[in-house]
């Protein structure tokens, strides 16, 4: 769903590399990303005597030398004192520890991101999980899909420079002085297990991360991990909470598109598209079907490869929450596809 019925006071996006200052003291700082979203962006906070960084781009050489640009010009000669991570996915976490290790400096994040993403970068190191592969073949999904996803195990770690090994732990409402002005933690769910966003009440801010985005929707998935999740639940109830929590007044800074204004109303835009993909799938589920025959129900386009990863997540973090409501049932099907269907 786009961002219709909300204004971008900035404008035009950024060049990647660039910077706009949003506010006095904190910039907005636009780095590339080699994907089909092909941009992340970043926020820089001065202090008295340095910088706060808030996310970092995705480990590339192409990132690197854009922050060896703006280390030399628009930090003007001082350090980064503290890097601040919103979440766990690399285009947020990419650069943190070379940023960390460049300048010694603290490393902050919530205590769950922190651990998990720990966790995915030492997956590197062994070889896909037989339960991985038998939740994705649950689905309906082919070999061909299989040896994509066997290829693609392992590769977090790759985009991800050497993880910092001591952090500092941000906790639900901690109050955290970031440029003279008191930040307040709000922790999102759904999208990643422990999402950090940043509120100053004071000027009217809100760092939202991959949480709240104008003109796309996070991604919500169901990962092998936990195959029984309901993280769409998560999500829902989170901007619920965000709504109640932070004044519609507020200029939102998103990782991805441009800041904005109406916060309340892309709340309410999000969660009502999710409760139609919701009924529109219930809709389609008259006789037993799998995950890859509802595709086409939430996806306009054929899904392959990463995208398939990624869609296929989607697609059983709504059936989830579907059977969370009580609204449908999952039985083993034929070479163990799981089949969904409504209830009577």
């Amino acid at each position: 769903m786009s961002g219709t019925s909300l204004s971008y006071p900035f404008g035009a996006p950024l060049s990647p590399g660039t910077t706009c200052e949003i506010s006095p003291g904190i910039l907005w700082l636009r780095m590339p990303l080699p994907l089909g979203l092909d941009h992340i962006n970043l926020w820089l906070i001065r202090e008295t005597d340095g910088w706060t960084v808030v996310d970092t781009g995705m480990r590339s050489a192409e990132v690197e030398r854009a922050w060896l640009d703006v280390i030399d010009g628009v930090l003007a000669g001082y350090p980064v004192k503290r890097v601040i991570c919103t979440h766990l996915h690399p285009d947020h976490v990419g650069m943190a520890g070379w940023l960390v290790e460049r300048f010694e400096c603290s490393f902050w994040m919530t205590r769950l991101e922190y651990l998990t993403c720990r966790m995915l970068i030492a997956n590197g190191s062994r070889e896909p999980p037989a339960a991985a592969l038998r939740f994705y073949a649950s689905m309906g999904l082919d070999e061909e899909f299989l040896e994509h996803y066997k290829a693609r195990f392992g590769a977090f770690g790759k985009l991800t420079y050497a993880f910092p090994e001591t952090f500092r732990a941000i906790e639900i409402d901690d109050e955290i002085e970031i440029g003279g002005r008191s930040w307040r933690a709000v922790i999102g769910r759904g999208h990643s297990p422990e999402h950090l966003c940043l509120h100053c009440e004071q000027l009217g801010l809100l760092i939202a991360g991959d949480q709240i985005l104008p003109r796309i929707s996070s991604n919500v998935s169901v990962h092998p991990t936990e195959p029984d999740a309901d993280p769409l639940r998560q999500w829902l109830s989170s901007l619920t909470e965000i709504k109640r929590r932070i004044p519609e007044q507020t200029l939102v800074l998103p990782a991805h598109n441009e800041p904005f204004e109406g916060l309340h109303t892309r709340l309410d835009q999000l969660i009502a598209m999710h409760e139609q993909r919701l009924q529109e799938l219930l809709a389609a589920l008259t006789e037993p079907r799998s995950v890859v025959e509802l595709l086409p129900v939430l996806f306009r386009r054929p899904l392959t490869g990463d995208l398939l990863i990624m869609g296929s997540g989607e697609a059983v973090a709504h059936l989830n929450c579907l059977l969370h409501r009580g609204l449908i049932g999952r039985a083993a099907g034929e070479n163990g596809v799981n089949l969904y269907r409504r209830c009577p």
